[in-house]
C-alpha cells in the first residue's frame, strides 16, 4: 500500500509542530531539532516539516512505497507514460535511507516517489558516495514533466 507524502519548510517548528499535533490529533511519529514528521493511517499520509530549505510552504509532494515491487511499479508506470525520471538511486535524505527517484509536473512541483530502507540518526547523516547525495528536489524546471535538477542533501524531506 502506498502512502501519500508532503514535506513542508516552516520557519518556527515549535509552533508548526504545536499546530500540526493539534490539526491530527497525535504527536510526531519523529521529531529532531530542525524536523518532525506524522506518519499517519487515516488519512494515508507521510507529513514531514522542517526549517532546513529556502522558500516557506509546501516544498514537494511524493508517493512513498510499503515494498521496493511498488516502486518499481510506480517507476515503470511513470516511464511508460514517457516522463522523464531523475533517478537517484539509494540514498540517505533527511532522517532516513531511502530509494528514490523524482519527476516534476508542467507547473514545476516536483514529485518524490521513494521506498524507505531505514531510519539513520542524522539529518542526511550516512557516508555516502557523491552521486548518492542528490536528496530533494533543486529549482524544478516547469513546462513537460521532466527530469528535475536535484541538490545536494541539505534542504530535504
Amino acid at each position: 500500500m502506498k502512502r501519500f507524502h508532503v514535506h513542508a519548510h516552516v520557519e518556527d517548528l515549535g509552533k508548526s509542530i504545536a499546530f500540526y499535533s493539534k490539526l491530527f490529533g497525535v504527536a510526531p511519529t519523529r521529531q529532531e531539532s530542525d524536523y518532525a514528521k506524522w506518519m499517519l493511517d487515516d488519512p494515508r499520509i507521510n507529513f514531514a516539516i522542517s526549517t532546513r530549505g529556502g522558500k516557506l510552504g509546501v516544498d514537494h509532494l511524493g508517493i512513498q512505497t510499503d515494498s521496493e515491487d511498488e516502486l518499481a511499479a510506480l517507476k515503470a508506470q511513470a516511464e511508460a507514460a514517457d516522463l522523464s525520471l531523475a533517478d537517484v538511486g539509494e540514498t540517505s535524505c533527511c532522517y532516513a535511507r531511502s530509494d528514490k527517484y523524482w519527476v516534476t509536473d508542467p507547473q514545476g512541483i516536483a514529485w518524490e516517489q521513494f521506498h524507505t530502507l531505514r531510519d539513520i540518526p542524522t539529518f542526511g547523516g550516512e557516508a555516502q558516495p557523491v552521486a548518492a547525495l542528490a536528496c530533494c528536489p533543486g529549482d524544478a524546471p516547469r513546462g513537460k514533466p521532466t527530469a528535475m535538477a536535484v541538490k545536494p542533501a541539505g534542504g530535504c524531506c
